[in-house]
């Protein structure tokens, strides 16, 4: 059977913007590679925010998620990499050669001699609002992720939580709401602290440590008052006026059966060096897969992690090989590309 399978260099799992980037950069190493994503279209994590305005990549100005997350994905396609949709990888299979053939849940079968894990923290699922009855407003006015901005103009929007999108949806709506209220459990903040401060100086009535405890309709079909209460002094509670609700309570998430391949773990992350290399031979990881003593919580981050593992991985099949690739100026793989870009060179 393993002879009918096709043999690639470098199987990335994940198509987050790590995967994404690693799968561009294993093209400019000339590897040939195969992108696997268990959702049924790349992303990752981004889908989740696609209106989010993203500051922080070098060299990109401000630039809504969905579009990053489009040109990620055209960038990906550079050098024709294979890429497979709704598959979940679950095991692995070491063959006599030393190459890897890897099981999704679905039972297809893949052959490779590397992989990188870019699977950030496993499958995810929105982390709902544990309030019997809750999930009947979804079909209304209880949101877990904006979608469009447009859609709370002039409404009195509460926001649950306080990690990065909660903090940056209460600044992106505050000029759009009629007004935003956040209600987070913990007087911190998980948002970029430029972020977290803009909204505190904001019109955004910040409400700390409070917490959601009951949703009330008089018609039974929308939210029209939240009764929060002080974490501390439960006796501490009010009820809000409010004409939409957004919950930023993160993600569950779940590795699966990936946390019996024997990977060394800890609760969110797989352990690495700074090679990127995990403890099993020829298996490496990057982005929020990895944990090691410097790493950068960035997007930025993620692509060099990218770039770490897609080395390694290069080195492990072939030692003698040059230790990273050549800048693009500088790299043949280019010189095509830069021909049908009209690009003229300098001899």
């Amino acid at each position: 059977m393993n002879e009918q399978l096709e043999l690639f260099d470098v199987t990335i799992i994940g198509g987050g913007p790590g995967g994404l980037y690693t799968t561009f950069y294993s093209g400019m190493r000339d590897l040939k590679t195969k992108l696997i994503e268990a959702q049924d279209q790349l992303g990752g994590r981004m889908l989740s925010y696609p209106e989010k305005i993203i500051w922080d990549v070098g060299g990109v100005t401000p630039i809504r998620c969905e579009k990053l997350t489009e040109q990620l994905i055209q960038q990906a396609k550079t050098f024709d990499p294979t890429i497979i949709l709704g598959q979940q990888i679950t095991e692995y299979e070491r063959q006599a050669d030393g190459t890897l053939i890897l099981t999704a849940a679905s039972g297809e079968r893949h052959h490779t001699r590397t992989v990188i894990m870019a699977i950030g923290y496993g499958i995810k699922k929105l982390a709902k609002l544990e309030i019997e009855g809750a999930d009947r407003y979804e079909v209304t006015n209880l949101y877990y992720t904006v979608q469009e901005l447009e859609k709370f103009r002039g409404k009195r929007v509460l926001i649950s939580g306080g990690g990065d999108s909660a903090v940056d949806w209460a600044n992106e709506l505050e000029s759009i709401a009629a007004s935003v209220t956040v209600v987070h459990r913990r007087d911190s903040f998980g948002g970029h602290e430029r972020n977290v401060s803009k909204m505190k100086q904001s019109s955004v009535n910040v409400m700390t440590p409070y917490q959601v405890l009951g949703l009330h309709s008089s018609n039974g079909e929308s939210i029209e008052q939240v009764t929060i209460a002080h974490v501390d002094t439960a006796e501490e509670s009010m009820k809000l006026e409010v004409d939409a609700v957004i919950v930023n309570h993160g993600m569950k998430s779940d590795f699966g059966p990936i946390r019996d391949w024997g990977i060394d773990m800890g609760v969110w992350n797989a352990n690495v060096g700074e090679r990127m290399a995990t403890n099993i031979p020829g298996i490496f990881g990057a982005g929020d897969f990895v944990s090691y003593g410097s790493k950068v919580g960035l997007i930025a981050g993620t692509f060099t992690d990218g770039v770490l593992a897609l080395n390694s991985a290069k080195l492990y099949m072939d030692p003698e090989a040059p230790e990273m690739a050549y800048v693009s100026s500088h790299n043949e793989r280019f010189k095509e590309k830069n021909r049908e870009l009209g690009v003229l060179e300098e001899e």
